[in-house]
């Protein structure tokens, strides 16, 4: 396993990051708890250090599971756990951002409990909360990092404008972007920005919600609460652009590395500048390609091969911007 030095801390966690948010259950029809539990064990065991999770995943599940799971594997000091705060559920079941100093400091304390841990790796404001000044939320992410609560400071889904007002009242780590061969957007802007002021990328949704994972056919279905249904990937004709391009990335990965497209996809991701790439899974077996991720690289001509390839395929591409969840502002 590769690992990193997050700058500015002493966390050396993980190249590879394991994601919770299916673990949830939440807009992934539903989760096995035992499963999930043995998923976080199998990709500790196969050398990730650093699990990623959220209260909003499940409104509380997946962190419980973790939780559950770092007791078992009963030794906190050798990984690290993150996760994040700012998002507010309601009893309707919608989802609005609360960046307060009182949302924040109740959050904190439930995730703490949850987690069974007196101290978090990392700790992420999940989105910005556009109803109040992003210096009000960096101050108490400050305290809350100056007391020792918190080791690392990060934040998810902001713009550079943003992270660079946050910065000015805290110290700022870690950034949790959308990042993967088929959503690049931050090669524009927030990954730029983070290379030139020493923030590190722990980029999230490597596969693409499945379309990376080489098992993805037009006969998919999905059902319940699947967000995949409100993602403009997966509606005609976007869907089977998008399929087409990942039949020809693996066809790119077999012939030049033997690797299956899942596996190229991560690599893909840790090749471009990234620190650290969020791999969502909640079933052990998914965790067994993880050593392959190791000991290659990718040259120029493959680089420039995966561009070929997305420019022939998805002739209107889109973002992940479906997912951001309401601000609360009219218009907004």
């Amino acid at each position: 396993m590769e690992l990193t030095t997050i700058a500015g801390t002493d966390r050396r966690v993980s190249r590879i990051a394991l994601g919770t948010w299916a673990i949830g259950g939440w807009m992934w029809g539903g989760t096995d708890e035992r499963q999930s539990i043995d998923t976080v064990l199998t990709a500790l065991a196969r050398g990730v250090t650093l699990i990623d999770t959220a209260p909003v995943y499940g409104f509380g599940t997946s962190e419980r599971l973790v939780g559950q799971a770092v007791a078992e594997f009963g030794d906190r000091a050798a990984l690290q756990l993150s996760t994040k705060a700012g998002l507010e559920w309601h009893d309707d079941g919608s989802v609005t951002r609360n960046g307060s100093r009182e949302r924040i400091l109740r959050e904190v304390e439930d995730s703490l409990g949850r987690l069974g841990t007196d101290y978090l790796d990392i700790y992420f404001v999940h989105w910005p909360d556009c109803r109040l000044p992003v210096e009000e939320t960096a101050m108490v992410m400050r305290e809350l990092h100056e007391q020792g609560t918190i080791k690392a400071v990060g934040v998810s889904n902001f713009t550079p404008d943003q992270m660079a007002r946050f910065r000015r009242e805290c110290p700022l780590h870690v950034a949790q972007p959308p990042y993967n061969l088929l959503e690049r957007g931050i090669e524009q802007d927030v990954a730029p920005w983070c290379h030139r002021h020493g923030v590190a990328l722990m980029t999230y949704g490597a596969l693409c919600r499945g379309l990376l994972s080489g098992k993805m056919t037009r006969e998919r279905e999905f059902t319940g609460d699947d967000l995949r249904q409100n993602d403009p990937k997966f509606q005609a004709p976007r869907f089977h652009h998008y399929l087409a391009a990942a039949g020809a990335l693996e066809g790119l990965a077999r012939e030049r590395f033997g690797q299956s497209l899942l596996v190229f996809a991560l690599r893909w991701v840790l090749e471009m500048g990234t620190e650290i790439a969020i791999w969502g899974g909640r079933r052990p077996e998914q965790m067994e390609p993880l050593q392959q991720v190791w000991g290659w690289s990718m040259d120029a001509a493959t680089l420039a091969a995966v561009d070929s390839i997305l420019a022939a395929h998805v002739p209107q591409p889109v973002g992940p911007e479906f997912m951001a969840p309401p601000t609360g502002l009219a218009g907004a």
